[in-house]
């Protein structure tokens, strides 16, 4: 960690003068951090306390989701230049991060949970650096669940190639605000779980990839106030949504049954059998009630997808001749 920070030039994929670099001269913000938070202070206050150490200016929004602890006072008193929305209780991540991602003034913005840290001050210009292509919508960061192991994950294979993959950890990933708003944002019914790798697949779908990071890897802290029993009940509902959603025929039913047999065997193997059978049951129910959300990828979308998720991640090259021509005009990373 700590490495050399990167050369932040985007000409290869836009035709201009970086405008990352005028703005790290101009001392204004190369990119905009979202952090949806809820009574988790301590955390919160840690990770701000690592983005201010960061090698590169940016802008901050902390979205309160209805937090009932000193969160507001304490970002006013020791964090004044951070933004500080209260918009709504208990709406959950995918709403918060909506709204903050439509506040930033950034092209480049890193959505990440309130329980990361930025423990190496380059990770920021490094992740910028790597929108380096037109086809890049999302960067996977690389991070540690330094709570259970050492082991980074979402990173780069070693090589000059650009690697792709199918989706991006909620904690850690940036994303092109442009591309983001064009696809409308989080799909926020699916309130908690699931909403990213449904995002990733419709970016897929619009031509846009999510790239495998190879910045100084952030850590992720997984916060013990977790409320599993919510987790449960959302991940499991959300998967069958995510199907209903996002899924062509015929390719359809064989998923839908292979994701409520996952579920089956997931709540069995962890002994969360309640909460996980009641979001199974939702997600068939709302598959109904949302039936207007139905919009299915392109056939040859999905098997790229399904080949992303199965053989880990893939060249871009490999990749490019599969996808649709870029229809969003390309704007430059700010």
């Amino acid at each position: 960690m700590g490495k050399k920070p990167v050369d932040m030039s985007f000409d290869k994929a836009f035709g201009t003068e970086c405008q990352g670099e005028a703005n790290v001269r101009n001392g204004k913000p190369v990119a905009s951090i979202v952090i949806p938070t809820r009574n988790r202070i301590e955390e919160l206050r840690e990770l701000l306390q690592s983005i201010v150490k960061q090698s590169v200016p940016v802008e901050v929004h902390v979205m309160d989701d209805g937090a009932d602890d000193a969160t507001a006072e304490m970002i006013r008193l020791q964090f004044p230049s951070t933004n500080y929305h209260r918009l709504g209780t208990s709406r959950g991540p995918a709403y918060q991060r909506n709204r903050g991602i439509e506040l930033a003034s950034c092209n480049v913005i890193f959505p990440v949970d309130d329980d990361t840290l930025f423990v190496s001050p380059f990770t920021i210009q490094q992740t910028v650096s790597e929108f380096d292509h037109p086809r890049i919508g999302a960067v996977a960061m690389p991070y540690i669940n330094i709570r259970r192991d050492q082991v980074v994950r979402q990173k780069s294979p070693v090589g000059k190639e650009i690697y792709v993959t199918f989706a991006f950890v909620g904690a850690a990933h940036a994303i092109r605000r442009d591309v983001f708003l064009k696809l409308d944002g989080f799909c926020e019914h699916f309130v908690i779980m699931g909403e990213e790798g449904d995002l990733c697949l419709r970016m897929l779908n619009k031509g846009y990839l999510t790239r495998v990071g190879s910045a100084d890897p952030i850590y992720h802290l997984e916060s013990p106030r977790r409320d599993w029993r919510r987790m449960d009940y959302y991940g499991r509902r959300n998967d069958i949504l995510f199907a209903w959603q996002n899924v062509p025929m015929p390719y359809f039913p064989v998923h839908l049954v292979g994701t409520t047999l996952n579920g089956l065997f997931t709540a069995l193997r962890v002994h969360r059998l309640k909460k996980m059978l009641q979001g199974l049951a939702l997600g068939y129910v709302d598959c109904v009630r949302l039936r207007k959300w139905r919009s299915p990828v392109l056939k040859n979308i999905y098997r790229i997808y399904r080949a992303l998720k199965k053989h880990g991640p893939l060249a871009l090259s490999e990749v490019e001749p599969w996808l649709p021509a870029l229809k969003v005009p390309q704007q430059r990373v700010t």
